[in-house]
C-alpha cells in the first residue's frame, strides 16, 4: 500500500499514453505548434504496463488513461486489455476528447474499459470551433453517442469561461441529465499555457445560473473525488471541481505519468521523478524506489492558491489534467 507523508493512501494513478493532441483548446495548449516528443522517447505501451504491474501490487485499483487525446495512439485497446487481464477488477477509465470514439467506443468496451471522461464546452458549433481551434462537435456528439449506445459510462466536463460559454451551463447540464451522464463544472485552471485573457467563473458564479431554473441541495465532497456535489430536486447530480477551495486536495489520492515516463506527485507541481531508465533495464526494484520517493514528496496542497497568483508551468497535455 502507497501511504503519502499526510497519511493519504494513493490508490489512483493516471497515465498518459501521449502528449499529441488534434484540438487547440483555449485554456490549454492554443499555441502549441504540431510538433511532438519523438516517438522513441515516448515508452512503449510494455514499458507502461510493467510500471501499471508494479503499481498495482503496490495498492494501487484505479487508473485512468489520458494524453494529450490518448485515441490518437495506435492500438489503445491493446494496451487496455493487458491491463484487465492482468487485474479484471481494476477501475479503469479514459480521458477523450471523443473526436475519434466513434467507430472504436466497441473495441474500447470489449477490451475492458469501464468508463470515459469526455470534455463538452459548448453544443454550439461556432463556439466549440472557437474553443478547440477547430470544427469538433458533430465528431464529438456522434462519438458520445457510440460510447453510449456501447455500454460506457460517460461523464462530462465543462469549463466554463465569461463571454464564450457562460450562457451554456444550464444548456450542457440537460444534456447530461436527459442522458443520464454526469457533468463536473470545472474553475478554470490557471496555466502558462492557456490564453491570456480567459476568465473563469467562480463555484458561486456557476451555482447563481443553475439557481435561476432549478432548486438543488448541497451534498458536499464525495470521498476522494476532487468534485463538490449537488443534487437537484428530481435526484439528478453535478458537480464542481474548485481547486482554489482549501479541502480540493485534502484528500486527493492521485499520481501521475507521463507518456516519457515521469512521475508526478501532483497536477500542479513541476517537480518530477522519472522511472524511465529503471524501466527500460528491467530494474523493478529501482522503479519501485522511485515510486515510494515520488509518494513520499507528494505536497499537502496544490499550488493555486489565489494569494501568491502563481500559474504551472507544467502542460496539461503532459499530464492529462
Amino acid at each position: 500500500m502507497l501511504i503519502d507523508s499526510f497519511e493519504r493512501r494513493v490508490n489512483y494513478l493516471r497515465v498518459s499514453v501521449t502528449e499529441r493532441c488534434n484540438f487547440r483548446c483555449q485554456y490549454c495548449m492554443p499555441e502549441k505548434p504540431f510538433s511532438w516528443v519523438p516517438q522513441e522517447d515516448v515508452l512503449t505501451f510494455e514499458e507502461m504496463f510493467t510500471f501499471i504491474k508494479l503499481s498495482i501490487d503496490h495498492g494501487v485499483d484505479k487508473i485512468r488513461l489520458t494524453g494529450g487525446e490518448p485515441l490518437l495512439r495506435a492500438d489503445l485497446d491493446k494496451f487496455i486489455k493487458m491491463i484487465c487481464d492482468y487485474a479484471p477488477n481494476i477501475d479503469l477509465a479514459m480521458t477523450t476528447n471523443a473526436y475519434l470514439l466513434k467507430g472504436h467506443a466497441q473495441k474500447l468496451k470489449d477490451a475492458g474499459l469501464k468508463r470515459i471522461n469526455v470534455s463538452i464546452d459548448s453544443l454550439i458549433p461556432e463556439v466549440a470551433h472557437k474553443i478547440a481551434s477547430k470544427n469538433v462537435l458533430k465528431n464529438v456528439l456522434e462519438g458520445v453517442n457510440e460510447a453510449l449506445s456501447v455500454g460506457l459510462k460517460v461523464k462530462v466536463n465543462m469549463v466554463p469561461m465569461k463571454g464564450i460559454n457562460d450562457n451554456e451551463i444550464i444548456p450542457i447540464l440537460e444534456y447530461c441529465r436527459d442522458r443520464k451522464m454526469s457533468i463536473r463544472f470545472i474553475e478554470y485552471m490557471e496555466n502558462a499555457h492557456a490564453v491570456i485573457d480567459i476568465k473563469g467563473m467562480k463555484s458561486s458564479e456557476l451555482l447563481e445560473v443553475i439557481k435561476s431554473k432549478y432548486s438543488f441541495k448541497d451534498l458536499g465532497l464525495e470521498d476522494s473525488s476532487p468534485s463538490h456535489y449537488y443534487e437537484l430536486d428530481d435526484g439528478y447530480k453535478f458537480g464542481i471541481i474548485e481547486p482554489y477551495e482549501d479541502d480540493f486536495c485534502k484528500s486527493c489520492n492521485r499520481i501521475r505519468m507521463t507518456a516519457e515516463g515521469d512521475l508526478i506527485p501532483c497536477l500542479y507541481f513541476d517537480e518530477a521523478m522519472s522511472i524511465k531508465d529503471s524501466i527500460k533495464r528491467d530494474d523493478i526494484n529501482g522503479a519501485l524506489s522511485v515510486l515510494k520517493e515520488v509518494v513520499k514528496q507528494k505536497p499537502e496542497k496544490n499550488r493555486w492558491s489565489e494569494d501568491d497568483g502563481e500559474s504551472s508551468k507544467r502542460a496539461f497535455y503532459e499530464t492529462g489534467g
